[in-house]
């Protein structure tokens, strides 16, 4: 069997650290996928804009090559309890497939290249896509469906704190990322630190790459205060 990616996605994830853990968590994530050079007919998205939300398959690119483990321990038991790969989703599986739902935010033909703009992603930057379907809300929506032990949506009502520095160098950043202050408080209202270190205060100092960016931040109480927020130096 051999597949082959249709496209890449740019996303504002740099790394696997604090990427939500399911689609459609962090609103203000947009992404862009870019189709590749065989798929890159606008054909292929003919009547795509009369669906507001798309599935998306693709590849686990960064862990395909790890193997995988017939049991995990999924975050959201603590990551101390061990569930089947079957029963989870893991990044760590058989084939490294995976599947999202996005919001669809259009189309548009950048010169030879061909994009589609979505919204709500989980996935990193580059990562490969297999597929595109669109999301049937009277087949994909099941009212009486149980979600086992992840039965209700994550999250946290912590309040986000920005220092002085790093509301400056949101203000400086602003022309090139308007929606930046709104994505980094809905990435840390998921609380993405390991699921042992959930706790009120841990003492660390975390950081986090979005877009070209790092940003520093820490936890006390009920509070994630963001430190400071700098540009990646270009190696």
């Amino acid at each position: 069997m051999i597949i082959t990616p249709i496209a890449y996605i740019s996303s504002p994830y740099k790394q696997k650290f604090a990427i939500p853990r399911q689609p459609g968590l962090v609103k203000e994530a947009v992404g862009e996928i870019i189709f590749a050079k065989d798929f890159a007919d606008p054909n292929c998205l003919r009547k795509i804009e009369q669906f507001s939300h798309l599935w998306l398959l693709f590849q686990f690119h960064e862990t395909v090559d790890k193997g995988w483990t017939p049991t995990v321990q999924p975050p959201r038991l603590g990551g101390k309890e061990k569930v089947g790969v079957f029963a989870s989703r893991s990044t760590f599986r058989p084939n490294g497939v995976g599947l999202s739902v996005v919001e669809n935010l259009g189309w548009q033909q950048q010169g030879s290249s061909l994009v589609l703009q979505v919204g709500g992603i989980d996935l990193l930057d580059g990562t490969p896509i297999i597929d595109i379907k669109p999301y049937l809300p009277y087949a994909d929506a099941i009212s009486t469906a149980s979600g086992g032990f992840a039965n209700e949506a994550p999250g946290h009502s912590y309040n986000i704190h920005f220092s002085d520095d790093s509301a400056k160098a949101l203000n400086m950043l602003k022309e090139d990322y308007p929606s930046l202050k709104e994505l980094v408080i809905g990435v840390l209202q998921q609380d993405p630190r390991p699921a042992w270190r959930h706790k009120p205060e841990d003492g660390k100092q975390y950081g986090m790459s979005l877009y070209e960016l790092n940003i520093k931040w820490k936890v006390e109480g009920n509070v994630i205060h963001v430190l400071n927020i700098t540009r990646v130096s270009a190696n």
